[in-house]
């Protein structure tokens, strides 16, 4: 088994077929490990880790090796950079993994469903919110209208409402807070 350090890089990045053989079975273990411990803090198995690790190897190809000419030796060693593209690369692969999904029509209502509880309205003390800020949040909680209708019946601008909500929100908690 070759070491990385022993990797002739001039050879590898010219292409050379024997050298990159080489340098794939000295990465491939820090590779897996790798993509094994990101892969893994996801639940997914050694096979979802193989994929990843094996998108390593092909963005290290990719555009006529594009990715390993930009290795600095001055920066860091061939491993610790190696270890940073492969945690790229199963991120990468953990963001483009789709999750089954069903469609809402196979799905049976009971496990859709949310239950219809009378919530118990919140009493807001006068005087704690200004008119303004008590007809948004009525607007867009009670009468549940999007920010874009709320702030066209009140003829302003959508950032206007949200402006108001946020400031009518930051008023709230800080009252309940320290009521609490």
């Amino acid at each position: 088994m070759t070491a990385l350090d022993d990797i002739d890089l001039s050879a590898l990045l010219a292409g050379d077929k024997r050298t990159w053989d080489r340098f794939v079975a000295a990465a491939a273990p820090l590779i897996h490990a790798v993509a094994r411990r990101v892969v893994s803090t996801h639940g997914l198995s050694a096979e979802e880790a193989g994929d990843a690790a094996q998108d390593v190897f092909v963005r290290l190809c990719a555009n006529e090796r594009r990715l390993m000419k930009s290795y600095d030796r001055s920066r860091a060693s061939l491993a610790t950079w190696l270890a940073v593209i492969a945690r790229s690369c199963a991120v990468d692969h953990l963001r483009r993994r789709r999750q089954p999904t069903a469609a809402l029509d196979d799905v049976p209502e009971t496990a859709v469903a949310i239950e219809d509880r009378h919530v118990e309205k919140l009493s807001i003390p006068p005087g704690l919110l200004t008119e303004r800020q008590a007809l948004v949040l009525t607007l867009l909680y009670d009468r549940e209208m999007e920010v874009a209708d709320a702030a066209a019946l009140l003829r302003v601008d959508a950032q206007t409402v949200r402006s108001t909500h946020h400031k009518a929100m930051l008023r709230l908690r800080e009252h309940f807070r320290v009521s609490a």
